[in-house]
């Protein structure tokens, strides 16, 4: 070894090419650099693994003003640094920097970077890359001076110190931003201060600003926030009451399921209300898991509006089965309760009469004849249907096919397929997702999806048709 680095240009030119020859090309560009044959180095560069020979070769490039070569050479030498520098200064082209900078996480690579963007006057993308190379308060400065602190606050996202958050709070404080303000005082642990603005944002934010308040007395669980928050729901403090269910949230928020159940009750009403059925079903779909998860008796009220809901939707479902008793039974049960649908209660006392009537239960279609023609409800039945309906109720024809019974499950006393209350052992029955009818003993099964209650048979034919699956759960 002492003797090649004593040797002579020419024996630095025959050892190195012995080592090249011997596939031993770190040593042999080692011996090419000491005889300045950077030619050579450049054809053996691809076999090359020592980063200290690239970087020397990186060198060399940029004293030649090769500095596409010496960049790349740095960045496979690993110093990002010497190749963010080059596509910055020489080479003017911030993407390749950006890009390495990206990849390697270089913090001092970063600040160049940061700098470069600066002196563009791009400072969106100058706050980027200081707050990557830790320098925060840096680019607080620059978002604060450039009004760019919208962009910072995205930025450092969550990941930021509460130190930073708070300096954005003050920052849109000091602005007159109320929903910035409530936003980063949340992100900062100061819940007083965080609601106190929250509550008093302009109407076109409340959406937004009741989203975060409700996590703030959430994470706070301060009594006199909660307070102060529900309060500010029911209107107290501005004389504008809000919508339902962000009570229903902050109850969640809270984990007080009893509140929340009632709660989703008055929502899934306004929903029934209005019309908007399933909104109402998902409403008390998703409250009644929440409460069985919690082991928490479900209200009455709540059962009973659900099994309503749930029984008018599945009429569709049956209809376009063509199993029109189903469907004539659902509606039956649906139509019996009608003052729950006050939106629709000519348009589903006519699918009643319809269904009841095309399934052989005309007793059932013309007592529900009867009943839409009514002065109230006369004016709303379709024109379609107005002379079939007249003609039941003229010429009426009392048969009925009888339902089916089943055993109670709890029991064992026979009752009507579709009841949902044993006579005999006065309970209130499981109903089946699938049918409506209440549950069998010896048919039992669970929806893997939601665990309710269905009949084994029915569950497996539904299943069977790809059908029912879409339906409810997507």
């Amino acid at each position: 070894s002492s003797g090649i680095t004593q040797s002579t240009g020419k024996q630095y030119k025959e050892a190195a090419m012995l080592y090249e020859k011997g596939h031993s090309y770190d040593k042999a560009a080692h011996v090419y650099m000491k005889a300045k044959n950077w030619h050579k180095v450049s054809d053996i560069l691809a076999h090359i693994t020592s980063p200290k020979i690239y970087v020397q070769y990186a060198k060399n490039c940029e004293r030649e003003g090769k500095f596409k070569e010496a960049s790349r050479a740095f960045e496979a030498g690993k110093d990002y640094d010497n190749a963010i520098r080059i596509n910055l200064e020489h080479l003017r082209n911030p993407k390749e920097a950006v890009r390495i900078v990206q990849e390697t996480q270089s913090v001092e690579g970063a600040r160049e970077v940061a700098r470069f963007f600066q002196n563009l006057g791009d400072y969106g993308s100058a706050i980027q890359f200081l707050v990557v190379s830790k320098r925060n308060e840096e680019a607080f400065a620059l978002a604060e001076e450039h009004n760019q602190m919208g962009q910072y606050a995205e930025i450092i996202g969550d990941d930021a110190t509460y130190e930073d958050y708070l300096a954005i709070a003050r920052h849109y404080e000091a602005r007159g931003k109320p929903l910035q303000s409530g936003i980063y005082y949340n992100k900062a642990q100061v819940y007083d201060k965080a609601l106190s603005y929250l509550i008093k944002v302009p109407p076109n934010e409340v959406e937004e600003a009741l989203d975060v308040a409700i996590e703030v007395v959430g994470k706070a669980h301060k009594d006199s926030l909660t307070h102060q928050l529900i309060d500010y729901l029911m209107g107290e403090i501005d004389g504008v009451p809000k919508a339902a269910r962000y009570l229903f949230n902050l109850y969640m928020s809270l984990k007080q399921y009893r509140e929340a159940a009632r709660t989703a009750i008055i929502i899934a009403k306004e929903d029934q209300t209005c019309g908007s059925y399933r909104a109402g079903h998902d409403v008390l779909f998703d409250m009644y898991q929440k409460l069985l998860q919690q082991g928490i008796k479900i209200p009455t009220e709540m059962a009973h509006n659900l099994m309503l809901l749930h029984s008018y939707i599945l009429v569709k479902t049956h209809v376009k089965r063509n199993n029109h008793m189903r469907a004539a039974r659902l509606l039956i049960r649906v139509a019996n309760s009608i003052s729950k649908f006050p939106s629709h209660i000519a348009q589903i006392l006519t699918s009643t009469v319809v269904e009841c009537y095309r399934s052989g239960l005309r007793a059932s279609a013309f007592s529900f004849a009867a009943m839409l023609l009514r002065p109230e409800y006369r004016s709303s039945i379709d024109p379609k249907w107005k002379k079939k309906i007249e003609q039941i109720v003229r010429k009426p024809d009392k048969s009925e096919e009888e339902e089916g019974e089943d055993p109670c499950p709890q029991c064992g006393a026979l009752l009507p397929q579709m009841t949902l209350e044993c006579g005999e052992c006065k309970n209130y029955l499981p109903y089946c997702i699938v049918t409506g009818r209440h549950m069998l003993k010896e048919d039992w099964s669970e929806c893997p999806h939601c665990t309710w209650p269905a009949l084994y048979s029915e569950f497996q034919s539904f299943l069977n048709a790809e059908y029912f699956f879409f339906f409810f759960f997507f």
